[in-house]
């Protein structure tokens, strides 16, 4: 059974400073995975070299970590919403980081998988845990802007290891690369561990209800029963395909075909970062203030289509255009961001990490989709290979990576059926 507790409410700047303090802290684990998740495009080629890899076989090899985040969504929330997030969030750090360690000392493909393995063990409780602080400690009022900001803050990571760990890699090697994050993910678990609450005390609420598990369960059933949760996910989970399997892995080889140098590379594949850096708390602004969420989705998703169209099938681009259209991919996808809204809206507020939770695993579905392009480059590759890493040409990324237009088209025809959630 549920029972309310009546909570001292004290609205005072101190405990607004605090609040967002545990706040930022949950979206720099947040920062600090998505880095760690990343961190497989700019290794790709010294860990090819090393383990004779092609491309589905690397894949594959990244997409361990989606094989961990995917399943554990359903239960990241249910967790989160009966003990905490604070003791989640301190342990999944230190696993993330005892991930990084096997990754940067493995000499056998089996502990390369399952350092991928664990890293995806622990992240998957990064995202959830941050909207989940801010559930606890921030107004209501504030969440379609902190997802936002959740969220560019995962891809002010993604930019960090697109370009300073790239060059790291490039002067030191990817082991000892990816050994600095390991360090790096353990100073943040002391950090969290001294500082993160969860002690349920509000400014905005005097009753805070405490949950039995059966309750959540009860809560993620009724939700899994609801055709808008799924409708809504699996936009998501389009919507976010070309972060996870395009801009995460494939972008930066893809860019090479170009004939461009590393920089350029860095340059280009960070530019899809960047529109989600600005468009995510720009998307979650505009909704609130336009009071729509669906519209956006639509809008979003059409620039979006049209984007990939052009960067994929348009001849001879030059760098400074297809940095601008990588730019405008990003900032147009991130829209993406809203469903997280509408899942808690759709949901019943006592539940709202499990409503989230339900939506990231539907979207980090989107993950597989790492190993099924590198898949279909081997289907279209001519066996070049140079110093043991097989080479792809521009035509059989063309080829791989087809499927995200046809999947954004489907994206668009599923957001004309979505209603709006938004309380008015």
């Amino acid at each position: 059974m549920s029972r309310l507790s009546v909570i001292e409410v004290k609205p005072n700047e101190s405990y607004k400073i605090l609040a967002w303090l545990i706040f930022a802290l949950g979206a720099l684990f947040y920062c600090y995975e998505y880095i760690l998740r990343v961190s497989t495009s700019v290794t790709a080629n010294g860990v090819m070299q090393a383990f004779h890899l092609n491309a589905s076989q690397y894949g594959g090899l990244s997409a361990y970590y989606y094989y961990a985040y995917f399943p554990l969504q359903l239960f990241v929330g249910l967790l989160m919403d009966r003990y905490g997030p604070r003791k989640l969030l301190v342990l999944c750090c230190l696993i993330c980081a005892f991930g990084s360690f096997i990754f940067a000392h493995s000499h056998s493909l089996f502990f390369m998988k399952l350092s991928r393995f664990l890293i995806g063990f622990g992240s998957a409780f990064a995202f959830v845990g941050a909207l989940k602080l801010a559930s606890i400690w921030l107004p209501p009022e504030k969440f379609a802007p902190v997802a936002g900001i959740v969220t560019m803050l995962g891809m002010l990571g993604a930019i960090f290891a697109q370009t300073i760990l790239s060059h790291i890699v490039a002067h030191y090697g990817w082991r000892t690369t990816v050994a600095a994050t390991a360090w790096g993910g353990i100073g943040l678990t002391i950090l969290m561990l001294l500082i993160i609450r969860d002690k349920i005390k509000t400014m905005h609420t005097s009753y805070i209800p405490q949950l039995d598990f059966s309750d959540l369960m009860r809560g993620l059933l009724i939700s899994l029963r609801n055709y808008k949760i799924w409708l809504t996910g699996i936009i998501g989970l389009i919507l976010f395909l070309p972060v996870t399997s395009f801009a995460d892995l494939w972008c930066r080889k893809y860019l090479m075909t170009y004939g461009l140098n590393l920089i350029q590379v860095n340059i280009g594949t960070s530019m899809i970062y960047i529109g989600w850096v600005i468009g995510a708390p720009l998307s979650g602004w505009f909704s609130d203030f336009i009071k729509k969420r669906c519209l956006p989705l639509r809008v979003g998703t059409l620039i979006a289509f049209i984007l990939i169209c052009a960067i994929l099938y348009m001849p001879h681009l030059p760098p400074v255009l297809l940095y601008f259209l990588l730019f405008l991919f990003g900032v147009a996808t991130s829209v993406e961001v809203l469903v997280f809204v509408i899942g808690k809206e759709l949901s019943s507020r006592y539940i709202a990490a499990t409503a989230v939770a339900l939506m990231n695993m539907f979207i980090m579905f989107s993950g597989i989709f790492q190993k099924i392009i590198g898949w279909l480059l081997v289907l279209n590759w001519n066996g070049t290979i140079v110093n043991h890493v097989p080479v792809y040409n521009l035509h059989d990324y063309k080829f791989a990576l087809s499927i995200m237009p046809i999947s954004l088209f489907i994206c668009l025809i599923l957001t004309l059926l979505l209603k709006e959630s938004r309380t008015k």
